[in-house]
Order: C-alpha cells, then structure tokens, then sequence
C-alpha cells in the first residue's frame, strides 16, 4: 500500500510564510504527478498545483507568484512553498499523488492516493 504523510501546515499572519511537505511511503516504482489541492469550509476542493515527475509545473491563478511545489523523485516527496499568504489561504491542504505504481505482493496501480490533511490558517 502507498501512504502520504504531510507535515507542515499551522497558523501564520497575513503576508508571512509557510512550508508544507508530503512523503510518499511504501514500495513505489513510479508516481505520475504530485501536488496539493486545499478546501476552505463550504467549498469545494481545488487544486493549488501540482507538478510531473518531469518538474512540469501547474498553479491555480490565485495563487500564481505566491506559492512554489517542488518534488524530490528520489524521496517521493513534495513540497509546497507558501509565501505572502492572504486569509483566503485558509484551507485544509491536502496531498495528492496520481498514477501510482507500486509493489503489494504484486505491481498495483493507484489513480489517486490523497494525504489526511493539514490545516493552513491566515489570521491576523
């Protein structure tokens, strides 16, 4: 089985910083893209970014020259980098690893493993 462990996350004032993590446990012979999405109270979960195994990268608008995801392909893990945070941030973040193939007696394939989530609050 394939686990996503986060760490990070915590209360920050407006326009401070904040790093989030997320490591991949388990036999895992490849992992397709890694990113983090985040759900704010009575709305849907979106995505934040996410970035390929190839280093290609994807933000959401709002978050665009703010926030940074970074992958170590070695570790199987991501990070994200979250600067000038806005009260809009606050959110449950949540990590997400897609086209997971991993060992389990036998090779499995996982279209999406998601992480417990970590609660981001932006108060002031």
């Amino acid at each position: 089985q394939v686990q996503l462990v986060e760490s990070g996350g915590g209360l920050v004032h407006p326009g401070g910083s904040l790093g989030l993590s997320c490591a991949a446990s388990g036999t895992i012979f490849s992992i397709n893209a890694m990113g983090w999405y985040r759900q704010a109270p009575g709305k849907q979960r979106e995505l934040v970014a996410d970035i390929t195994s190839g280093g290609r990268t994807n933000y959401a608008e709002s978050v665009k020259g703010r926030f940074t995801i970074s992958r170590d392909n070695a570790k199987n893990t991501v990070y994200l980098q979250m600067n000038s945070l806005k009260p809009e941030d606050t959110a449950v973040y949540y990590c997400n690893a897609a086209g997971v193939t991993y060992l389990s007696s036998s090779t499995h394939y996982a279209n999406n493993v998601w992480g417990q989530g970590t609660q981001v609050t932006v108060s002031s």
